[in-house]
Formats: structure tokens, C-alpha cells, sequence
């Protein structure tokens, strides 16, 4: 049985470079991720849309690497980007933090619940077998 996740981009939709349509995932224990904010070890948020967001994909990346995993098994990523911003600084800090794996992908635009947050990104991804 294969360890990695693989993407599913039917012929019928559109493919992107960015996203997958769907991810299987295979079997064995998932890690849930909640939501991060783009604040650092002190708990301060940073200034500007860009900056919330690649420290909140660091935030993620610093769980999934806790939890013995990565990137590159993860199926999901919701970010919720706060109403009435450009998402353009987010899609190009997504892009230098979050690299060439592809994922399915969820943006929604909804304040995220911390005052002064601009982006809020959480994320399912499978634990691989430890060798």
C-alpha cells in the first residue's frame, strides 16, 4: 500500500498547478491542524496580509513537522481570508511557503475570530508509517 497522498483531477474540471480537485489519503491515523493565525511564538500578529499568511503556513508546517509528518501528505488546506482584502499577497506567500505540493484547496472569505487577523489556515493531513 502506497504512503503518499495522491491528487484526483478529473478530465471533466479544470487542473491547476496550485491545487488538486481531490486527494486520497491513505489509510492510517490523520492529523487535524486548527486554525492558525499569522502570529509568531510570542503570539504577536504580524503587519499586512502577506506576512499573516506565511507565517500561519509556518504555524502549520511547525504542527505537521511535530506531529511527524509534512507538506507533502497533507489532503486539505481551508484559509479564510478576512473579508474585503485582495487575496493576491496571500496567493503569493502561499506560493513561497507552502512551495510546489499540491493539496485541495478551500478559500473562503470569513473575519477570522482574532481581532486584527487577516488570514486563518488550517489543515487534515495523513501521518505517515515511521521507518
Amino acid at each position: 500500500m502506497s504512503t503518499h497522498v495522491t491528487p484526483v483531477d478529473p478530465e471533466a474540471l479544470p487542473t491547476s498547478p496550485a491545487f488538486a480537485q481531490g486527494m486520497i489519503a491513505p489509510a492510517g491515523p490523520l492529523l487535524f491542524v486548527g486554525g492558525q493565525n499569522g502570529t509568531d511564538a510570542s503570539g504577536a500578529l504580524l503587519k499586512g496580509l502577506r506576512a499573516q499568511t506565511e507565517q500561519a503556513l509556518r504555524n502549520v508546517l511547525a504542527v505537521l513537522a511535530a506531529a511527524g509528518t509534512g507538506p507533502e501528505h497533507v489532503v486539505k488546506l481551508t484559509i479564510h481570508l478576512a473579508p474585503g482584502i485582495d487575496p493576491g499577497d496571500g496567493f503569493a506567500a502561499s506560493a513561497a511557503v507552502w512551495g510546489a505540493n499540491r493539496t485541495a484547496v478551500t478559500v473562503l472569505m470569513v473575519a477570522p475570530a482574532k481581532p486584527g487577523a487577516l488570514v486563518e489556515v488550517d489543515a487534515v493531513a495523513a501521518i505517515p508509517p515511521s521507518e
